[in-house]
Order: structure tokens, then C-alpha cells, then sequence
């Protein structure tokens, strides 16, 4: 605008005008230059913070980018009832759920031979599978990667939860000298003789595996968790103690091995890869299942596993026995990490210290917690800011209901 052309009276009044608007400009610029200054600051003090956390660290797991390393474990809760898992727990897992977290989903069953507790969810049948997707869809919602595990209990069973009350299935007839409680949630029984599975049924267990496997995926997971851990079915065949076969599935490491890597083969191959984890427990005494050599075991078949090139393998501590309670040990899982080339998960008593250090030292890729993450659904932000730990409490883990000890945990306010 050319001042010259403009009312005699009003020419010093524009030219204050735009000195102003000037001025105001300048300042506003010098403004925003400190607040982005002091915004950069601000996220570099954040960053490096999150820096000084390990487990709040992003991760990259095959195509899942997580933005940090504290997984929900797989947990019992035993509120799916009949088998069917319910409206609940919508808000029990999408509770859990951070952007970018992991969850894994309660062990569910392969088939209807595959139960041992009361009100354990399954996922063979397709009212099952559409039981599971608004539970699914809630997770990812929020923004969660969500793995199913699946698991058959093998002989962790009795005659009332199999099909025409027939024999539980294991690697061999040894039974468990113990009690369990029965389907009804009540009463408690001796642990039923199982009956060694004949080398011509092995397949069709493996197919159970598989078609879970597709089934999940079909319910909305993104992947599987193969239970392998924790003296059931897979476990059996594993340890020493229980397996006494003669055939191709028992005696030497790689025979004991094979029923185990035959379902990882199997599910690999319905659903990629990528798509798959396992979790293995050799140093555990769960259901009186162990093993007289836990450090060739873990080592062989995480050995074994790199063949087929799955996403994960999740071990158990060896400081982990008889419960979930850890004990003093000089056992380590490092040289089973140094030898699985996938993504490595621990879990086993971890608090945030020693899950910490286990990031920062290369020991673990991602830690996996259970009761601590059952008793604070938030613990992801808690770990981030240092913050006091709700105490869980035992007597509500299996409990049916709903909301007692299941979605009432508080969260930091």
C-alpha cells in the first residue's frame, strides 16, 4: 500500500499502524520461537527419560511396533463360562491395553478334550470364535497388539471334563499325585490316570493346534501363543519324568522334541510365521512334570525353533520350580537367548528393577508380567513414572465373578 494516495489526516495514522503490526509480528515470532524451543526441551527431557526406563522403550516385534517392552501374561481367570469367553472380559483386557502394548490372551483350549479348570475359555467351535471378537476388537481399539494362547491340558485333566467322561490324553499313563477341582467349581478330585496318546492319534492333536491356530486369527488376534510350558500337553512330551515312549515322540531330545515342533510346523504353516510364538518353561516342576537335564532341553529345542523362523519364543525362569513364587538359583535362560534368533521373552517374578536391568542387559527383548499387570491394569504407566503398585490379592484369581478381582483394580489418578 503506498501511503502517498492515502487522506493527508489519516497518513500518520496507517503508518503507526503498520509499525505496530510489524512490531507484533516480530514479537509473536520471538514468541513462538521460545515456545517451540521450550516445547523441544520439553519432549527431549520426556525422550531421554523414557531413555532411562528400559522397559518403556519401543520395540519393533516382526510387524508389531511396540511402544514398550511389559507384556500381559497369558492368565487363568476362570471366568468364561462354559467354556464360552464373556462380556466382561471386554473390559478386563481393553483395561490392560496401552497403544502399542502386548497383550496375551488366558490359555484357551483346542478342542473339547483339551480342559482341566472350570470356566476356561475355548476356541475351537465358531460360537467360541464369536465370543472372542468384541473382546479382540476392544484391544485394538486402544490401540493394543493382542496374541492368543492355545493349549491343550493333557493329562492336568480328569474324566469329567472329557468327552463321555473317557481318559485324559498325556505322553504316557503316569498320573499326577494330586487333587484338582472339578467342573463345577466345588467339589475336588484325584487327578484321573491319563492314557498315553497312540502314535497314529498324535496327528489329529496336531491338527487341533492348527485349526485354533485359524480360528484365532479369524476371531481378530494377531497371532498365537503355542503353550508349551507348565507340565501340559507339549510339556509332557518334553520332560523326562513323564515321557517314557519308546516310539519316534519319546527317549532321546530330538524324539521328545518332535510332538512339540511338529504343532509349531503346523500352526507356521496355517498362519505365517510372523504370526507365531511359543512358551517353554524346562526349568519348571509345574504338575509334577521336570526334566533331568532343563539346560539341554531349553537350549535344544530353542535350537530347534530357529528352523521355522516364529516371532517369539517366551521362557520361564529358572528361578520359577514349584510355584510362581522365585527362588534363589544360579541358573540362567542367557544361553538359550544367545542360541533362539527371534524375539525373546522372559517371565517368572519380574518386578520393574530386574525387568529393567534385563532390557538394559541384553537378556530379554520384552518382559512378561502377570500378577503384577492382573492387580494394575495401568502398569505400563506406573513403571514410566515410578509409581506404587496396587497389591493383588489371591484369594480373587479364580473367582467367577466378574468384577471382584477382575476389572475393580484401581487406576492411578
Amino acid at each position: 500500500m503506498n501511503l502517498s494516495t492515502i487522506h493527508p489526516h489519516r497518513s500518520a495514522y496507517f503508518s503507526k499502524l503498520v509499525d505496530l503490526i510489524r512490531l507484533y509480528s516480530r514479537k509473536r515470532r520471538a514468541r513462538v520461537t521460545t515456545l517451540t524451543t521450550m516445547a523441544g526441551e520439553q519432549n527431549t527431557q520426556e525422550s531421554q527419560s523414557k531413555q532411562q526406563i528400559p522397559l518403556i522403550t519401543p520395540y519393533q516385534l516382526g510387524p508389531f511396533s511396540l511402544s514398550h517392552r511389559v507384556v500381559l501374561a497369558p492368565l487363568t481367570r476362570q471366568r468364561s463360562y462354559n467354556g464360552l469367553p464373556q462380556q466382561h472380559a471386554i473390559l478386563y483386557y481393553s483395561q490392560r491395553t496401552s497403544p502399542g502394548g502386548l497383550l496375551i490372551a488366558e490359555a484357551t483350549g483346542v478342542s473339547d478334550s483339551a480342559q482341566g479348570y472350570p470356566d476356561t475359555p475355548g476356541i475351537w467351535t465358531e460360537e467360541q470364535v464369536e465370543a472372542w471378537k468384541p473382546i479382540v476388537n476392544a484391544v485394538h481399539e486402544k490401540g493394543g497388539v493382542f496374541f492368543c494362547q492355545i493349549w491343550h491340558t493333557g493329562r492336568v485333566s480328569h474324566v469329567d471334563y472329557q468327552p463321555n467322561g473317557q481318559a485324559p490324553v498325556s505322553s504316557s499313563d503316569r498320573k499326577i499325585s494330586a487333587q484338582l477341582v472339578l467342573p463345577n467349581g466345588k467339589d475336588v478330585a484325584d487327578y484321573s490316570t491319563p492314557r498315553a496318546l497312540k502314535t497314529e492319534e498324535i496327528p489329529q492333536i496336531i491338527n487341533d493346534f492348527r485349526l485354533t491356530a485359524r480360528n484365532a486369527i479369524k476371531a481378530g488376534f494377531d497371532g498365537v501363543e503355542i503353550h508349551g510350558a507348565h507340565g501340559y500337553l507339549l510339556d509332557q512330551f518334553l520332560k523326562d519324568s513323564i515321557n517314557n515312549r519308546t516310539d519316534e515322540y519319546g527317549g532321546s531330545l530330538e524324539n521328545r522334541c518332535r510332538f512339540p515342533l511338529e504343532v509349531v510346523e503346523a500352526v507356521v504353516d496355517e498362519i505365517g510365521a510372523e504370526r507365531v510364538g511359543i512358551r517353554l518353561s524346562p526349568f519348571t516342576h509345574f504338575s509334577e512334570s521336570s526334566d533331568s537335564d532343563p539346560e539341554a532341553l531349553g537350549l535344544y529345542i530353542a535350537e530347534a525353533l530357529n528352523k521355522y523362523n516364529i516371532l517369539y519364543a517366551h521362557y520361564v525362569e529358572p528361578r520359577l520350580v514349584n510355584s510362581f513364587d522365585p527362588i534363589a538359583t544360579n541358573k540362567s535362560l542367557f544361553p538359550i537367548r544367545k542360541a533362539f534368533k527371534g524375539s525373546f521373552l522372559v517371565a517368572g517374578g519380574y518386578g520393574r528393577e530386574d525387568g529393567n536391568e534385563a532390557i538394559a542387559s541384553g537378556k530379554a527383548d520384552l518382559v512378561v508380567y502377570g500378577r503384577f499387570f492382573l492387580a494394575n491394569p495401568d502398569l505400563p504407566r506406573r513403571f514410566e513414572l515410578n509409581a506404587p503398585l496396587n497389591k493383588y490379592d489371591r484369594n480373587t484369581f479364580y473367582l467367577p465373578d466378574p468384577v471382584v478381582g477382575y476389572t475393580d483394580y484401581p487406576f492411578l489418578e
